[in-house]
Parts: structure tokens; C-alpha cells; sequence
């Protein structure tokens, strides 16, 4: 017997007035600033999260990113915030999907495609 997986649906926005637009999210997201080096393949810059969830994470850098750049990343993840004993180093693989600048920094939203958790 095959049973179908279930699908999950992006994002999306709730219809009501253009000045109160609500996302809809799939996943929880934490407020945490966590130092982390991107990887576009071409080079390497420097950033910090703003807030991380399963599915997505928001950086802060000094520099734009392209929407649709493929990017590498890790993140050492509190064990305060997994309650795990140990902190726990993700390996990740993700997507720009905007960019847009705020103050005096970038802004740069990427999707999580997929993720390893790094022996320790």
C-alpha cells in the first residue's frame, strides 16, 4: 500500500486591506542573532541572523543578495532553544527569495531546501 505524502502549502496571504496583509507561516520562527558565513559558490560574506524557523531564515549583512541565488550556510544552534543537552551545528543548503535594504543593512530572506546535522 503507498501512502501519498502530504503536501505542504508556501506562505501565503491572508485577503483584507493592503495596509493589514497578514503571511500565513508554516513553521514557528525564533528570534535569534546567530553569527554565520553565507556561500554563494563565488564568494563568502559575512552575516547574522535575525530569526531562524525549519523552513527559513532571515540574515543581516552588508552586502545585497540576488532573489534565487543558491546559498550555503551553518548555524550552531542554541541548546537552550532545541532542548537539547549540547548545542547543535546545522549544515544548510537554501535560496534567496528577497532582499531589500533596512537602515543601513541588507535585509536578505532565504528558504531552507534542505539541512544535515553535523556530528559532534
Amino acid at each position: 500500500m503507498n501512502a501519498s505524502k502530504p503536501e505542504l502549502s508556501p506562505p501565503s496571504v491572508l485577503p483584507g486591506p493592503a495596509n493589514s496583509r497578514q503571511e500565513v507561516r508554516c513553521a514557528v520562527r525564533f528570534p535569534l542573532a546567530l553569527p554565520v558565513v553565507l556561500s554563494t559558490g563565488e564568494r563568502e560574506l559575512v552575516a547574522l541572523t535575525r530569526n531562524v524557523s525549519a523552513s527559513g531564515v532571515l540574515f543581516e549583512l552588508a552586502d545585497p543578495l540576488r532573489a534565487g541565488l543558491d546559498i550555503r550556510f551553518s548555524l550552531h544552534m542554541p541548546h537552550s532553544v532545541l532542548g537539547t543537552p549540547r548545542d547543535v551545528l546545522v549544515h544548510c543548503l537554501g535560496r534567496v527569495v528577497r532582499c531589500s535594504l533596512s537602515q543601513t543593512q541588507y535585509l536578505a530572506a532565504a528558504t531552507i531546501d534542505d539541512y544535515k546535522f553535523a556530528e559532534q
